[in-house]
C-alpha cells in the first residue's frame, strides 16, 4: 500500500472540505435511467444505432494492421488512415488543411499557446471556454478580454493592440447559447489586420447545410484563420480537428505541445470520426429535428413560464437564469426527482447572479418530454 505525506493528504481533505461547504463539491455521478435534456449529443448521433453499426463495420485491418497508435503523430503514431482522414476533414470544412487532435481541449490548448507569441496580442471574448482560457494563459501573448459580443470594446482593444493580433471566440457559446455575430467580427479584423480563431464546437453539425458549423453556414471560411471542430459533442464520436490554411497545419505539427507531445488517436478513432461526419452527411433530418424541438421549446417556455429570464439564444443551448447557487441547485433536483436529466450551472463556472439551469435539446426529445420538463420547473 503506499505511504503518502500525511501533510499532504490533510491539505488537500481541507481544501475539499472548503468546497464542499460552499456547495461547489464536483462528483461523478451516472444518469441513464433519465431523461436527457443535459447531453451535448443534440443530433443522437452518440446514440445512433446506424451509426454504431457503421463504426463496428468499418474495416480496420483494410487502412492498418494494429489497433494502437503506438506512439505520437511525429514518431510511430502517424498512419495513412490519418492522412486521408485530414483531407477528408479539410474537404468537408471547406479549407485548405485539417490537423486531428485527441479532444477539442487539446486543440484548443495547443493553438491558442503556440499561435499568439511574445510581442503579439491576443483578444478573447470575457465567456469564451475553459479550454480557450487555459491556451491563452500558456501564451507569452500580451492578453486582454472584451466584453461578450461587445463590438465596441474590441474595437477600442484593437486600436491599442501591439504585434500581430488574433481574436479568439465561440461561434455558439456554450453556458449561454448564443451565438457570436460573426460578420461584424471578421469585417473588424479584416480592417485591423487581425486573424480570428472560432471555436465551433456546439456548432458542428447543429448548423451548416451538412453541419460544417456556422463558419461555413454564413459562408465566411476565406475569412476566417482557424476553426475548432470538436467531434464528442453533436457528432457523438470523440477528437477534434483545428482546420485553415495549409501553412497552420504545418505550424501546428511543429510548435503546438498537445500535438507534438501525445499519444496519438487509435485508427478505430479515426474510422469513427470518418463515420460519424459520413452519417452526418446522410442524415439531414437530424438537424432538422432538433431545430424544430427548439423552435417549440423557445415557444412553450414563453407560453408557461411568463416573468423568467433566459439566456438570448436560439441554439440547442437553453439557459433559464436562477439567481443564487443553492436556488438554481433546488431547481434541478426538483427536474431530476421529476425524471429529467437537468443540471445546474453554478458561480464561479458562470458569474455570480448568473446562475442557471442548463438545458440541451436533442432532436430525440419529443415535444411531450419538453412538456412534462416545463411542467416541472414552473
Amino acid at each position: 500500500m503506499l505511504s503518502f505525506s500525511t501533510s499532504v493528504t490533510t491539505l488537500l481533505r481541507h481544501r475539499l472540505a472548503d468546497r464542499q461547504q460552499a456547495g461547489l463539491l464536483r462528483q461523478l455521478r451516472t444518469s441513464d435511467s433519465l431523461v436527457d435534456f443535459c447531453s451535448n449529443d443534440y443530433l443522437g448521433f452518440a446514440r445512433s444505432t446506424a451509426l454504431k453499426e457503421a463504426i463496428q463495420q468499418a474495416d480496420l485491418t483494410s487502412v492498418h494492421d494494429r489497433t494502437g497508435a503506438t506512439g505520437s503523430r511525429l514518431l510511430a503514431g502517424h498512419t495513412v488512415l490519418a492522412d486521408a482522414l485530414e483531407a477528408e476533414l479539410a474537404s468537408f470544412y471547406h479549407t485548405e488543411a485539417a490537423l486531428v487532435f485527441n479532444s477539442g481541449y487539446d486543440a484548443n490548448v495547443g493553438l491558442l499557446s503556440c499561435l499568439p507569441q511574445r510581442g503579439d496580442t491576443l483578444l478573447t471574448d470575457e465567456l469564451i471556454h475553459a479550454s480557450m482560457i487555459d491556451g491563452a494563459r500558456l501564451s507569452y501573448a500580451t492578453r486582454h478580454r472584451f466584453s461578450h459580443n461587445d463590438m465596441n470594446d474590441l474595437e477600442n482593444k484593437l486600436r491599442q493592440a501591439t504585434g500581430q493580433v488574433f481574436v479568439a471566440v465561440e461561434s455558439v457559446y456554450s453556458m449561454d447559447g448564443d451565438q457570436a455575430p460573426l460578420h461584424e467580427l471578421v469585417d473588424l479584423c479584416d480592417r485591423y489586420g487581425a486573424a480570428l480563431i472560432v471555436d465551433e464546437a456546439h456548432a458542428t453539425g447543429v448548423y451548416g447545410r451538412n453541419g460544417e458549423g456556422l463558419v461555413v453556414a454564413f459562408g465566411l471560411q476565406e475569412r476566417v484563420f482557424a476553426r475548432v471542430h470538436t467531434f464528442g459533442k453533436g457528432l457523438g464520436v470523440h477528437g477534434a480537428a483545428v482546420v485553415g490554411p495549409a501553412v497552420l497545419r504545418d505550424y501546428l505539427i511543429n510548435f503546438a505541445r498537445s500535438f507534438v507531445y501525445t499519444t496519438a488517436l487509435p485508427p478505430h478513432s479515426l474510422l469513427a470520426i470518418r463515420c460519424a461526419h459520413q452519417h452526418m452527411q446522410n442524415e439531414s433530418t437530424a438537424q432538422q429535428e432538433v431545430h424544430k424541438r427548439v423552435r417549440y421549446f423557445k415557444q412553450k417556455a414563453d407560453e408557461r413560464l411568463p416573468g423568467t429570464t433566459w439566456t438570448d439564444s436560439a441554439s440547442p443551448i437553453q439557459c433559464l437564469i436562477v439567481p443564487g447557487n443553492d436556488n438554481a441547485r433546488q431547481v434541478a433536483a426538483k427536474a431530476q426527482q421529476g425524471g429529467f436529466d437537468v443540471r445546474a450551472i453554478l458561480s464561479p463556472t458562470v458569474p455570480v447572479g448568473q446562475e442557471r439551469l442548463r438545458v440541451c435539446i436533442h432532436a430525440f426529445n419529443t415535444e411531450e418530454e419538453i412538456d412534462r420538463l416545463l411542467h416541472i420547473i414552473q
